[in-house]
């Protein structure tokens, strides 16, 4: 949880949770290793399947008609820069849905991770995260050991290196300094996504726990599972330490933490240690 005063409301109260020992990887997963997955298995991820209705109804409110199927094809939402600055209260006006969008053709069919081996993969659903860690004899993090491990050892701190700001000093992450979605100075070096260990690791050795892509962790969200917690939790190693909430108007959700290329200072300070995220488990 958060010890600053820039924590979302879910982020609070600070709360003592116990983690048995576990492993975490020190980058992000690649292109490279997905592939060698993906070779071994003939696994399909969730952006290459075509849309079945039946499932999306599940996210929309009641009564939405069913559109054409001529428009229920596999794809993938694509973050496209727009070229003036825009209200940041409507995020579609930057992310638009690209048929023929997957992993290996990140922004649409002309596109490729030719020479990018060491880049993060992306278009990756929680559904695809959770089979490359079974694949691979590992698992996702509880949020509690995403959240720790991030920390690299530090305690109350705002970031995986300390509290400096982030636009201060040298650059510590992949995010995004100018105007948010429209200019990007790319003075950390990148403007778009960087090889996995491009910036200094926190104190466990861990790279990329700020910014560059957000990262799956096993959890449900829950926007007051803070809130509900009394005295100290134990997280279970094997599985999600928060559950979803039956309660809460919008639909299930797993948890994304540490932010990515895209958080602004002005828009969205992911790159926190605290700060939480959550995204449909099919996006």
């Amino acid at each position: 949880g958060s010890s600053d005063s820039e924590g979302r409301e879910d982020e609070y109260p600070v709360h003592a949770v116990k983690v048995s020992g576990y492993w975490m990887d020190v980058h992000e997963v690649t292109n490279a290793e997905f592939r060698k997955f993906v070779r071994a298995t003939g696994y399909i991820t969730t952006a290459e399947r075509t849309p079945q209705w039946s499932e999306l109804a599940k996210q929309l409110p009641p009564g939405t008609p069913k559109p054409p199927d001529s428009l229920l094809v596999a794809g993938a939402l694509v973050f496209t820069p727009t070229a003036y600055p825009v209200s940041l209260n409507d995020a579609s006006q930057w992310w638009q849905w690209v048929k023929g969008a997957d992993w290996k053709h990140p922004e649409g069919p002309g596109s490729n991770i030719k020479g990018r081996d060491q880049y993060p993969v992306v278009q990756i659903s929680w559904y695809d995260a959770d089979a490359y860690a079974r694949w691979a004899g590992k698992r996702l993090p509880a949020e509690a050991e995403w959240e720790y491990a991030a920390r690299g050892g530090y305690k109350n701190k705002s970031f995986s290196w300390g509290d400096e700001d982030i636009e201060k000093g040298r650059p510590k992450a992949n995010t995004w300094q100018g105007h948010f979605p429209n200019s990007n100075s790319d003075w950390d070096g990148y403007k778009g996504l960087a090889p996995v260990k491009s910036y200094p690791s926190n104190g466990y050795g861990l790279y990329d726990m700020a910014g560059n892509v957000w990262e799956w962790c096993s959890d449900w969200y829950n926007a007051n599972y803070y809130k509900s917690l009394t005295g100290k939790t134990t997280v279970n190693p094997k599985g999600a330490l928060s559950s979803y909430d039956p309660m809460e108007p919008t639909i299930p959700k797993r948890i994304t933490r540490g932010g990515s290329f895209m958080c602004n200072a002005a828009y969205c300070k992911g790159y926190r240690v605290s700060s939480r995220m959550k995204t449909s488990p099919d996006s």
